[in-house]
């Protein structure tokens, strides 16, 4: 087992638990705590799979992923209030899942041969589609598209990698250091409150 994969799932248990604890605010049930752990966890990244025609989806293939989902948002809808106290800590797992999200994304792109620029577009997918989908489950304006620093962060560190890549630098080097660009401008977004601008209100 690499180090790559035993960070996937850490980041699918992180993914879960953020959309399982979204669904607990929501005053859902276990289902729905449930369903929206695990949309959030593995949705992008299987619709990620289906646009590039890798079928069936990663989830299917390994089912691992699916029980983790589901095992981190019942943990999370029965012990709410421990993540609650714990959602620095879960922050940066989710930060360590989105860079090795986006990595994987990336490299799953590249491999369908697709281009740098759509493999771009399925790096930021795998980090940021699931957490769409669940917002929308919930009615709400997904979170990546009104404030977070989330989605530019994959975009920078896929830029790099596509670059590195194209250099041909050493496959794990380039792992490594996508990743953690991705994990540094994510966690000095949440801590340093950064934001992308907004179009300024116009008076009259």
């Amino acid at each position: 087992m690499n180090v790559l994969y035993v960070l996937d799932l850490l980041g699918t248990f992180a993914f879960a638990m953020s959309g399982a604890i979204a669904g607990v605010r929501k005053n859902l049930d276990l289902y729905g705590v449930t369903v929206l752990g695990v949309v959030t966890a593995v949705g992008g990244g299987t619709i990620r799979d289906v646009l590039v025609g890798r079928i069936p989806p990663f989830i299917f293939q390994n089912t691992t992923y699916l029980f983790i989902s589901i095992l981190a948002s019942v943990i999370t809808f029965y012990f709410s209030s421990f993540v609650e106290k714990k959602f620095k800590t879960l922050l940066i797992m989710d930060a360590i899942g989105l860079g090795v999200f986006t990595v994987i994304g990336i490299s799953v792109g590249i491999s369908y041969h697709i281009g740098y620029f759509g493999a771009i577009i399925m790096g930021v997918m795998t980090g940021t589609v699931g957490g769409m989908v669940r917002d929308i489950l919930q009615g709400e304006v997904p979170l990546v598209l009104q404030k977070e620093i989330y989605a530019s962060a994959c975009i920078v560190g896929g830029l790099i990698f596509a670059f590195f890549d194209r250099l041909n630098l050493n496959k794990t080097l380039n792992v490594v250091i996508c990743i953690a660009i991705v994990i540094t401008i994510r966690l000095i977004a949440i801590y340093k409150n950064w934001h992308l601008p907004k179009p300024s209100k116009q008076k009259g």
